[in-house]
């Protein structure tokens, strides 16, 4: 495994990308960064983190991916590779807000954001972005997110982490040919709020946002989420289509 440590850049997964692009990196090489001046989150959303004090790290895959029906399999894959990760420190109470937040008790103390590039010849190739809360300690504008040492009351190494989550990572996609279903069960196992009533707001440009309540029953084999609604349907929703409320 290779390791590019920065001290600041914009975004470790547009640096990561633009290495790819130019040269034949190692499989798994990974960077990290002290302070990202421009981190993204799901759809769009910044992922802010306070200089010097979280987990800042993109991570480069090849030869795991080879069609675009099977991109989930990758989300699922790193979320769990950080759960693991976490409980190996003995995190509390962790679980998977769908898709791929990194959730302790209800805060969140994560996120991932994996973008897939298609190569000329039909290979796909996907670096991973990894934040983590992990000695910041203050949340003031973030009420649901918190970090790991709020959570433990002590400091922990985020260099120690950053090689421990590219260990869970490697063994969890060298163990995927033979274990994907029960993995596909273990994430769905560790889903927040998986299995009890709960609302939701479906945001649609056309129509005035709407709150239901439903139930999640499952995540479809493209990361779509299963939500049983109140009439006894099953329901298939995309991460820009709804909301979790909680």
């Amino acid at each position: 495994m290779k390791l590019i440590k920065l001290d600041a850049i914009d975004s470790t997964n547009d640096f990561l990308k633009s290495l790819a692009s130019q040269d034949e990196l190692d499989n798994f090489t990974v960077v990290t960064a002290e302070n990202q001046t421009k981190g993204k989150g799901q759809m769009g959303s910044k992922w802010q983190s306070e200089s010097g004090k979280n987990l800042i790290m993109s991570v480069l895959v090849k030869e795991f991916l080879y069609d675009n029906e099977q991109v989930f399999n990758l989300s699922v894959i790193v979320s769990l590779a950080v759960i693991d990760a976490l409980k190996s420190l003995n995190i509390p109470d962790l679980c998977i807000k769908w898709p791929n937040d990194i959730m302790s008790y209800n805060k969140k103390v994560g996120g991932i954001l994996i973008e897939n590039t298609i190569k000329s010849d039909g290979r796909i190739v996907s670096v991973i972005g990894i934040g983590l809360n992990v000695n910041q300690t203050n949340f003031d504008h973030l009420p649901n997110a918190s970090s790991l040492a709020v959570i433990c009351k002590t400091e922990f190494d985020k260099n120690a982490l950053v090689l421990l989550i590219a260990e869970k990572l490697q063994h969890k996609i060298k163990i995927w040919e033979t274990t994907s279903l029960d993995l596909w069960k273990e994430y769905f196992n560790s889903l927040f709020r998986q299995g009890v009533p709960m609302p939701f707001k479906k945001l649609n440009t056309k129509n005035p946002e709407q709150n239901f309540m439903g139930i999640i029953q499952g995540v479809s084999s493209v990361g779509k989420i299963q939500i049983l609604l109140e009439d006894d349907s099953v329901s298939e929703f995309e991460i820009k289509e709804i909301q979790m409320l909680y």
